[in-house]
């Protein structure tokens, strides 16, 4: 799979995505629905600890990647949804950390909601993924 990172401006990369990317030559694709922080069994976690909502929202998107043979290296574009934009963004460096060592920055859009499907949660990532 090739990857053309697609920036008009380069004020996104300050941010750590691309505003778009053409990818060529990928055989698989995965559409994954949002990941939040619950646990396995469904319960909701960490709350009013945006931090660790992200982190585990992240680890749980991870699990679904492997479950799939890819990592966060596969994928090529993220949604966000967010309870509080302005504390998620204080913790982006979750994300940046995360997809940093991979050298990867899919274009994402983050949205602020008013709240999330299950009660307490408040962050939630979509990804789809491409090998």
């Amino acid at each position: 799979m090739n990857r053309t990172p697609i920036n008009p401006w380069d004020w996104s990369l300050k941010l750590g995505y691309n505003q778009a990317e053409v990818i060529e030559g990928g055989t698989r694709q995965l559409i994954c629905a949002g990941q939040t922080a619950v646990d396995g069994n469904g319960a909701p976690q960490h709350p009013g600890d945006m931090r660790a909502q992200i982190e585990l929202a992240l680890a749980n998107l991870e699990a679904v990647l492997a479950q799939a043979g890819m990592d966060l290296s596969n994928v090529t574009r993220l949604g966000i949804f967010a309870t509080d934009v302005d504390e998620a963004l204080k913790n982006f460096d979750c994300l940046g950390m995360r997809f940093g060592s991979t050298g990867n920055a899919p274009p994402m859009t983050l949205l602020g909601v008013t709240r999330l499907a299950i009660p307490g949660l408040m962050f939630e990532i979509e990804a789809t993924a491409v090998v």
